[in-house]
């Protein structure tokens, strides 16, 4: 007999619950409150998608930089005037030894 009653007592705060006399502003207010759930899913995907995509544009600047770096510290090297002189020595080019000379215009114009 109190299995009956439980049941009963469950389908009357059912009932209580999905009374079909709900208010027009209850079921705007309820409609409001779902758009503003669906509003925060969207903004929560849309937040996690644009941390992951500045997450992955900050690996790549930091790649990027080291790339830099090393390749400035490889043409810092490669510019020293003993590598491009070995650099050179195949063409049959050669470090002058002596000092160059100003040639100077004999009619005295500049």
């Amino acid at each position: 007999m109190t299995e009956v009653n439980e049941k009963k007592n469950k389908k009357f705060k059912i009932r209580k619950i999905l009374n079909p006399r709900v208010k027009k502003e209850d079921i705007l207010f309820i409609m409001f409150l779902s758009v503003l759930g669906v509003l925060n899913i969207a903004n929560v995907h849309y937040a996690t998608k644009t941390i992951s995509k500045v997450e992955k544009l900050s690996r790549e600047v930091k790649e990027l930089q080291y790339e830099y770096k090393s390749l400035n510290s490889e043409v810092m090297f490669r510019s020293k005037q003993s590598e491009v002189a070995k650099a050179l020595e195949p063409l049959g080019l050669k470090e002058l030894k002596a000092p160059p000379y100003v040639v100077k215009d004999s009619t005295g114009k500049k």
